[in-house]
């Protein structure tokens, strides 16, 4: 993603720390096969806001760890995001062509090496949460167990289900229907990203956990009602993917089922509940606001 005055320093700190941390983990797994490794690297080092990592980061500096004891999860978050890049871009889910600006894994490989390359990604996320030294094994215990949660049936593939059976169909799903499935979908992993950071952090406070699950949930749904608006209204080179692509594939959006002009106000009303939870919190969280702001505002 190109840094720009809308990029808030947490997020540029994220890109730069992060962005090696991957490579290092990459070139270290295994060779025995250097297509699936270029596969693999190919999803993950080119492009990308790397907003997944600055929500880890983000949350366990709020409350006061050390970043290289939220460096594991930032990874871990990554790599599980660019593993679902890769299958949802795939001829039997979006079918896109694009991705980040780049031709999507299945055009730049081929459709067999890119499932093979988001399946690796996801099991070497939980191994790198696994295997880091900085935390003790109840917390990577923890971490492991939040991740999957957001990963698999109650996360990301349970949203991509729902979203399969409406998409090209000619039922609509009401709006409470839309907001589940994009919690599963989107925000799942994006609030687990939130309380990970919290996480490695020690974070034990249960008003303080329960104002953050509050923000990740509005910053969660925020991020995908502005990736539904910016479908309709962003210039193709600024999404880095094909624009349109949700009213071509008759996918139910906050736009197709509420209209623009109500989804705009969804998301206005989404960011002012997430500055609202933030408030009571006796920290500094001016990293955690700049954050929900770019998710709002951002133009791709």
């Amino acid at each position: 993603m190109p840094i720009t005055m809308l990029t808030p320093d947490c997020l540029r700190l994220a890109q730069e720390r992060v962005l090696p941390l991957l490579e290092r983990h990459l070139q270290e797994a295994p060779a025995a096969a250097s297509r699936l490794l270029s596969a693999m690297s190919y999803a993950n080092l080119e492009g990308g806001k790397r907003l997944r990592a600055a929500l880890v980061y983000t949350a366990a500096q709020t409350f006061d760890a050390p970043l290289d004891h939220a460096d594991a999860a930032a990874v871990a978050v990554e790599f599980v995001h660019a593993y679902s890049l890769i299958h949802d871009d795939l001829p039997a889910m979006d079918n896109s062509p694009l991705r980040r600006g780049l031709a999507s894994c299945h055009i730049a490989y081929d459709e067999a090496t890119a499932i093979l390359a988001g399946d690796a990604l996801q099991a070497l996320a939980f191994e790198v949460l696994a295997n880091d030294a900085q935390l003790p094994v109840a917390m990577r215990l923890n971490l492991v167990q939040r991740l999957a949660k957001a990963s698999g049936v109650h996360g990301m593939a349970g949203g991509q289900m729902i979203d399969l059976l409406y998409t090209g169909g000619s039922e609509k799903p009401s709006l409470t229907q839309l907001q589940q499935m994009h919690h599963l979908k989107t925000g799942a992993l994006l609030e687990a990203s939130i309380l990970m950071g919290c996480d490695c952090a020690g974070l034990t406070d249960a008003f303080a956990r329960e104002a953050i699950a509050t923000y990740g949930q509005a910053l969660g749904l925020a991020y995908q009602i502005q990736d539904d608006i910016l479908d309709v209204v962003s210039m193709e080179g600024n999404l880095g993917k094909p624009q349109g692509r949700d009213a071509e594939l008759n996918k139910m959006t906050y736009p197709a089922v509420v209209g623009l002009g109500k989804a705009c106000e969804m998301r206005e009303a989404l960011y002012q509940q997430g500055m609202a939870a933030l408030k009571p919190i006796a920290l500094d969280t001016t990293r955690l606001q700049d954050l929900l702001t770019f998710v709002v505002r951002r133009e791709n």
